[in-house]
C-alpha cells in the first residue's frame, strides 16, 4: 500500500459541540464502541490510508489484512479490500466484492469454530462482536475506471444499474450473516487523479479551474446519485440496520480545490512515481532503457502533497479527509462515525 500511517487516536470529539437533534432522536448520546471493523474495497480501502485512519479514529488496533493471515491478530477485524478490486470482476484482481464477501463468510465460519475450541484465542474475534462490528465500503472507482478503458464515455453510466445491484447483493449476504452497522463511501474524484487523466483520458477533454477531467467526474456524480439511491432502498429493506453513506467526493475535492490554503503544493504534483511525456513509472519500478535508467522514488517531504502516488492519497491527505470525515458532516444520515449503530 502507498500510504499507510500514523493518524490520531480518537478522541472526544462532540464534546462541548453538541449533539445532533438526528442523534438525539435516535438515542445516539454515545459511542457506539465497535468491537471490530471489516472493510471491503480497492486500494483505497486495504491495510494503509483510510483504514488505517478510521481503526484508530474509532480507539482500534490497525485492522490485519485477511490475505496476510499468518500470525496476523483478526480480535478487532479484518481487511477484505485489495488493490485493483471492483464490484464487479475486472480485470485487475480477481477479488471483486462478491469475492471479498466469500472470504468473510468463510473467516466467520472458521474463527468462530476456532474460538469455541481453543482457550487461547487472544488472536480471534469474539463470535459475538460480528453483530455489532461496523462493515465499511469503499469501492467502485475502478469500476468507472475499467468503463473510461473499455467503452465509451456514453455507455460508461449504462453499466451502474448492474454494478449497483452487485453492491445490494453484497451488504445483503452481510446482513444475513448479523452485520448491523454499514459505513458506505462514496467515488472520490477520479478526474483530479494525475495517472488516471493522463493514462485514460477521456475523449471530451473539457477541463474544471482545477485542470479535473470534467468527463470522468461527471460519470463519478451519476454513480454516486444512483449509489445514495441504493443505500436508501437498502434502509427500507433492513430496518434494523444502520447504513451510513458518506460523502468522500465532497470532502476529497474541498482538498483539491484549497490545496495551497490547506498547506499542501500543487495537487497534480505527486510524491512517488514519473509520469513525462516519454517516460511512466510507478512508485517503486524502475526504467528498462538502459541509457536512461531511472527509478520512481519517494520525494523528501511527502506531507506537503495531495498524491502519494499519483493514484493514492498521502498520509496527511488523508489524515485531513478523515478528521472532516468522522465528525459526520459529510454523512447521511448526519451523526458523527463513532455514532453510526443501529
Amino acid at each position: 500500500m502507498a500510504s499507510g500511517g500514523m493518524f490520531w487516536i480518537l478522541g472526544l470529539l462532540v464534546m462541548g459541540l453538541g449533539i445532533s437533534k438526528f442523534a438525539m432522536a435516535r438515542g445516539l448520546n454515545s459511542k457506539c464502541a465497535f468491537p471490530a471493523i471489516y472493510s471491503f474495497g480497492d486500494s483505497t480501502a486495504d491495510t494503509g490510508g483510510m483504514s488505517a485512519a478510521f481503526a484508530e479514529y474509532l480507539g482500534l488496533p490497525y485492522v490485519s489484512a485477511y490475505l496476510d493471515s499468518i500470525g496476523t491478530k483478526f480480535a478487532h477485524g479484518a481487511n477484505f479490500a485489495s488493490a485493483g478490486s471492483s464490484i464487479r470482476l475486472g480485470p485487475r484482481s480477481p477479488f471483486f466484492l462478491a469475492l471479498q464477501v466469500s472470504q468473510f463468510i468463510q473467516f466467520k465460519a472458521r474463527t468462530t469454530q476456532l474460538y469455541k475450541n481453543s482457550s487461547n484465542n487472544g488472536s480471534l474475534p469474539n463470535p459475538k462482536d460480528f453483530r455489532k462490528a461496523l462493515y465499511t465500503f469503499d469501492i467502485g472507482q475502478n469500476d468507472i475506471i475499467f468503463g473510461f478503458m473499455n467503452t465509451t464515455e456514453n455507455q460508461v453510466p449504462v453499466t451502474f444499474p448492474d454494478i449497483l445491484s452487485q453492491f445490494s447483493q453484497a451488504v445483503l449476504r452481510l446482513y444475513g450473516e448479523g452485520a448491523r452497522a454499514f459505513l458506505v463511501h462514496n467515488v472520490g474524484p477520479i478526474g483530479c487523479l494525475p495517472f488516471g487523466a493522463a493514462m485514460f483520458p477521456p475523449k471530451n477533454a473539457t477541463l474544471d479551474k482545477n485542470r479535473c477531467a470534467v468527463a470522468q467526474n461527471d460519470a463519478v456524480h451519476e454513480f454516486n446519485r444512483q449509489l445514495k439511491d441504493t443505500v436508501v432502498q437498502l434502509k427500507k429493506q433492513l430496518p434494523q440496520a444502520a447504513i451510513t453513506y458518506v460523502d468522500v467526493y465532497k470532502v476529497k475535492f474541498s482538498l483539491i480545490d484549497d490545496a495551497r490554503n490547506q498547506g499542501f503544493e500543487d495537487p497534480w504534483n505527486f510524491c512517488c512515481g514519473i509520469l513525462e511525456p516519454k517516460l511512466v513509472l510507478f512508485c517503486g519500478t524502475k526504467s528498462e532503457d538502459k541509457n536512461n535508467s531511472r527509478t520512481a522514488t519517494a520525494c523528501p517531504d511527502p506531507q506537503k502533497h495531495i498524491s502519494w502516488d499519483g493514484v493514492h492519497f498521502s498520509e496527511a491527505a488523508n489524515q485531513w479527509v478523515v478528521k472532516r470525515l468522522f465528525d459526520g458532516s459529510a454523512s447521511d444520515p448526519s451523526v458523527p462515525l463513532n455514532q453510526a449503530c443501529p
